[in-house]
Formats: C-alpha cells, sequence, structure tokens
C-alpha cells in the first residue's frame, strides 16, 4: 500500500476544505476504498475520513427523507420511515453484503463504490481501461458472464455492484454534493455515467467534491414496492440481475410504476422504456413481456452472458406478478 495522509475532519467545512486539491479521497466506512488501496489500484495522497460527519435520517416538510450520507446501511435498512414508505430500499440493502459490512458501510460511500470486474482487480495480468485508461478491456474476450449486457462501450463492459444504488435509481432520488464550486443537487440518475470512451469516470462528481445527502422524494406508491435479486448462491453474491420495482394500481391497471434494474449496465439502470408500456396497462405476462422487451432491445450481449435479458425479463415478470396482486411479501 502506498503511504498516504489521514485527517479526520471535525465539520463539512474542514472536510471540504481538506479534500480540495489532487490525488485526495474521502473515506467513509471503507469497505471499499481501503480494499482499492491494498490491491495498488487507488492510491490517493490523504484519506479525509468523514465517518464522523452527521449521519441523520430527517423527513422533509413534504413528505420525503433525507439522508446524511454518513449514515451506516444498516442504521438506513432498520429506520421505521425507510421499511414503512420505502420497502424497497431496505430489501436492496439488506440484499448486499454481510451484516458487519453493512454495519461499516456508509450511504455516501455505497454510492461511490466501485466495479467488482475480475480484470479492474487483477493488476498485474490483466488490461483494464477503468483501471489504466488506454491500456484495453480483457473482459471483452474474456470470461464475461457478470459483464453489462445495456449501455456498455468498447472501452468497457464492467457493471455497478451496488444493491442500494438501485433502489435509489427506482425512487428517483436527488444527491446533494458540495464541493469547491459550491452545492449542488443533482438526480441520481444522472450521478453515474455510462463508460463511452472515460470508463475510469464513474460518476459525474468534480475533484473535491462531497455526497452530503442522498433526498427520497414523496412517492406514495412506493409502500407497494420490492427488490429481488438472482445471484449464483444466496451468500453475499454480487447480483447476475436485480429488480427494484413500485407499482400503483387504479381500476385495474397499473396507473403508474418505477423499475430500475442492477448487474446489467456500468450504472443503474433506470427502465424508461419498460414503464412507458407498462402505464395504463393490464398487469398480465404479455404486458409485462412486452415491457422487458422494449427495455432490452438495444441489449448487446457478450459470450458468457447471453442469458441476462431472459433472466431479467423472467424476475421483472415475476416481481409485477406479485406486486399487482397486492402481496409485496
Amino acid at each position: 500500500m502506498t503511504p498516504f495522509d489521514y485527517a479526520r475532519p471535525a465539520d463539512r467545512a474542514e472536510a471540504l476544505r481538506l479534500g480540495a486539491g489532487a490525488d485526495v479521497a474521502y473515506l467513509g466506512g471503507g469497505t471499499n476504498i481501503v480494499d482499492l488501496m491494498r490491491e495498488r489500484i487507488a492510491g490517493p495522497a490523504r484519506l479525509v475520513d468523514v465517518s464522523g460527519l452527521p449521519a441523520d435520517i430527517v423527513e422533509t416538510p413534504d413528505g420525503g427523507l433525507m439522508i446524511g450520507a454518513a449514515v451506516r446501511n444498516t442504521a438506513l435498512a432498520e429506520h421505521r420511515l425507510v421499511r414503512e414508505r420505502y420497502p424497497m430500499l431496505a430489501r436492496a440493502i439488506l440484499a448486499g453484503a454481510s451484516a458487519q459490512i453493512r454495519n461499516m458501510a456508509t450511504v455516501g460511500g455505497n454510492l461511490l463504490q466501485r466495479t467488482r470486474c475480475t480484470y479492474f482487480y487483477d493488476v498485474e495480468g490483466s488490461r483494464c481501461n477503468k483501471r489504466a485508461p488506454g491500456s484495453g478491456c480483457d473482459a471483452r474476450d474474456g470470461f464475461n458472464r457478470i459483464h453489462a449486457v445495456l449501455g456498455a462501450s468498447e472501452a468497457c463492459v464492467a457493471t455497478h455492484p451496488s444493491d442500494m444504488c438501485v433502489a435509489l435509481a427506482a425512487l428517483d432520488a436527488v444527491v446533494h454534493v458540495e464541493g469547491p464550486g459550491g452545492a449542488r443537487a443533482l438526480p441520481f440518475t444522472d450521478l453515474h455515467r455510462l463508460p463511452g470512451d472515460r470508463p475510469d469516470l464513474d460518476t459525474v462528481l468534480e475533484p473535491g467534491e462531497l455526497v452530503v445527502a442522498i433526498e427520497l422524494p414523496p412517492l406514495a406508491f412506493a409502500a407497494t414496492s420490492t427488490y429481488r435479486k438472482v445471484r449464483d448462491r444466496a451468500s453475499y453474491a454480487f447480483a447476475l440481475i436485480s429488480v427494484a420495482a413500485a407499482v400503483e394500481m387504479a381500476d385495474g391497471r397499473i396507473a403508474d410504476v418505477r423499475i430500475a434494474f442492477g448487474g446489467l449496465a456500468h450504472k443503474p439502470w433506470r427502465a424508461a422504456k419498460a414503464e412507458a408500456v407498462l402505464r395504463g396497462a393490464a398487469p398480465t405476462p404479455q404486458a409485462f413481456h412486452d415491457a422487458a422487451a422494449a427495455e432490452f432491445a438495444d441489449a448487446r450481449p457478450l459470450r458468457d452472458n447471453g442469458f441476462k435479458p431472459a433472466l431479467a425479463t423472467r424476475t421483472l415478470a415475476a416481481v409485477l406478478t406479485t406486486l399487482t396482486l397486492g402481496d409485496a411479501a
């Protein structure tokens, strides 16, 4: 591990001051950045520990929630209002990692975790444009069973690893950040980038910007929501595919719907095309199939992951069937 300076600021203003400049990284729970440093994938000259900043979950005046970036994943999943109003988020968090990791990991850190692509971690033996821009992508012609089928590029076919972020994408969350240029808020679906020719850039954050909070807007029908994860083993595996969905029914039809997929792209994938097909439709197997077909029309499977669109289609149908029958359990 490369030597580095460590700083633990007393407040947000000090954190932003210490986080300014080149080659600085913010430290939350350390469940990803420390691994990256050990593997010599990341080597910041300074770590600014923001895990001690205020960790509050506050109800907003309009009935949403404002979640501090330093909130631990376990605390968020166990919060009464999250479980009641946004059950897909609680279930997504509980589907990810072990209890020990959830107890350490912060909400802000979860947003910024990097891919678990094997070639990304193989520093000595593999080419990876995300780790070393311009070196190539060995995953394209390698073992690519877990890789992207949507939104990938010639430069990168890695997938985003987070479960929580899939639910946040479906819930129209807003990310609040502060940095040298001041404060700004951006839609969660705009936070992460597709790879294009710069897969080394995971997000649109500017140098020195700090995620300070995630806002969940009020969405009454999010109470009828769930998260389903399909993986190779039940114990702490990353998703082959996952689905976060919420449904509002009226007069026997789908009045409104939110859907996001995990395990399919470089970022949590908001399924806008599928949603458009489903709004106003009767909740039938054919409607669910048509919605998935619209979403996956542009899918580009690789040699080993051609099963993903069909698996995602079946999982989406199962989730929507459960929700529209009025039982999200």
